[in-house]
This record gives C-alpha cells, sequence and structure tokens, in this order.
C-alpha cells in the first residue's frame, strides 16, 4: 500500500482514475472505503484523479495516541505530504465532516496547493466535540451504539465492521474540541463549494459561513441530516461534477 511520510507519521492514500487530481478526504470513524461505498469514487474517477487518504488516527495510515498529534495544521500537512509523495502541486479537494473542517484548515494553512475547495457538512467556528468523545468513553460498544443510533439505516454491515476496526485510543485522542478558524472565510478566493443537508446539526453555521466567503455557492440538501447528505451521493454527485466542470472551463 502506497504511504507518504509525514514527520514519522504515515500517510495511506489510494489513487484511482485518471484526470485533475482531486482529494477526498472522510469524516471521523471513516477511511477511504466510505468514498468507495457511496459510490462516489466510481463517478468522480472517470474525469479525475482521485487521491483518497486515510487520516491520521484511522484506516491504515498511525494512529498516536497524543492529542497533540492531532492539531489541525499537522492534519493539513498530511494532505500536502501525500501530494509532495505525489508530485502534485495543487489539487481539488472534497472534504466532508471532519475532512471539511481540514478542507477549512487548507484553506488558512496551505491555500497555494488548492485549485478548488468542496466542503460538506463543515464550519470553520468552535465547536465542543464532547458529543463524540463522551460515547467513546464507554468503551467501542458505546461508540457502535452511538453510530448505530446516529448513522441508523446509512450504517452498512462494512461500515460497522470498519469502525469496529478502528483504534479507539486515537479516536478519543483527535476528537479535540475544535478552536474557530473563522478569519480565514474572507480569505478564501479560491473557488468554493459548500454544502448541507438542511437538517444537519451544524446547518444554521454552514449557511452563516457562506455569507462571509467571497467566491463560493451554497448547496442545501433538502431532508438530509448530516449522515444522509453524506450516504446520498445521487443528490451531492451532481453538484459536485457541475462546480467542477464549471472551475475547469474559468
Amino acid at each position: 500500500m502506497p504511504y507518504a511520510n509525514n514527520q514519522g507519521i504515515r500517510i495511506h492514500y489510494q489513487v484511482q482514475g485518471d484526470g485533475p487530481p482531486l482529494v477526498l478526504h472522510h469524516g471521523i470513524t471513516q477511511s477511504w472505503e466510505d468514498w468507495q461505498e457511496k459510490s462516489y469514487t466510481k463517478a468522480l474517477s472517470r474525469d479525475y484523479q482521485l487521491i483518497l487518504l486515510d487520516a491520521r488516527g484511522h484506516g491504515a495510515s498511525d494512529k498516536p495516541h497524543d492529542p497533540a498529534a492531532y492539531a489541525l495544521p499537522l492534519r493539513v500537512t498530511d494532505v500536502t505530504a501525500v501530494l509532495d509523495d505525489l508530485n502534485i502541486r495543487q489539487a481539488h479537494f472534497f472534504g466532508y465532516s471532519m475532512g471539511g473542517w481540514i478542507g477549512f484548515g487548507m484553506a488558512k494553512y496551505a491555500p497555494e496547493r488548492l485549485h478548488s475547495l468542496i466542503i460538506g457538512g463543515a464550519h470553520p467556528y468552535e465547536e465542543s466535540m464532547q458529543p463524540f468523545r463522551e460515547p467513546m468513553s464507554k468503551g467501542m460498544e458505546g461508540l457502535v451504539s452511538f453510530a448505530e443510533a446516529m448513522f441508523g439505516q446509512w450504517l452498512t454491515p462494512a461500515g460497522k465492521t470498519r469502525l469496529i476496526s478502528n483504534d479507539l485510543q486515537a479516536l478519543i485522542a483527535l476528537a479535540q474540541d475544535r478552536p474557530s478558524i473563522e478569519d480565514v472565510l474572507p480569505t478564501m478566493t479560491m473557488p468554493c463549494l459548500l454544502f448541507s443537508g438542511d437538517a444537519d446539526f451544524r446547518y444554521a453555521e454552514i449557511q452563516e459561513c457562506a455569507k462571509h466567503m467571497p467566491n463560493v455557492t451554497f448547496v442545501s440538501l433538502p431532508e438530509c441530516d448530516h449522515f444522509a447528505a453524506m450516504a446520498k451521493s445521487d443528490l451531492v454527485l451532481p453538484h459536485i461534477t457541475k462546480f467542477l466542470q464549471a472551475v475547469s472551463q474559468s
């Protein structure tokens, strides 16, 4: 399996398809395989070189137990280390949930590496991650019960297997409260697509931050909560392909 090395932390990634490079960054407790399971890779690899990474603490990447290892600037350099490993100067970036928060981090700490930015289910404002840490404190059984309640029908058997394979101590370490980086919003001059389910618990904040981004398209997905807005790729992909085509033609 290919790995990039970022200051001693190995970041696993996969490459699929041909065309302009597009990074896909998953959410908390997930891995690159979730993009494949939800049919994003099948649709997007026809026109793009997909770079699917496992975030540190997830999948086949290294899983440090020190919370300091999950500071946002380090997570950003995980992405740039993968791009460097592939000799890619600039790429489109698509991140969902935790991956979207890291997308805002890319805009703050490595904007020169972004051709465009697609963010779903995330905002750059301060946020407590206690609702995620609390079930983790009850062990894997607590995490699985939490995921089953939150994901509902979107937690597939394969997804549950991947969830159980996580390193619980690494997840607890990485589920830190998020400081605000909202000062990045007015600097985000790259083309941006921001989307959210209208039933997402972060919807109000996501809608608000779109007002402060100078080059953004905001899409609201009706009757979708946080998890459905990623799982329903048939709703999301038309907006993504339209956006990327427009960016390519500009």
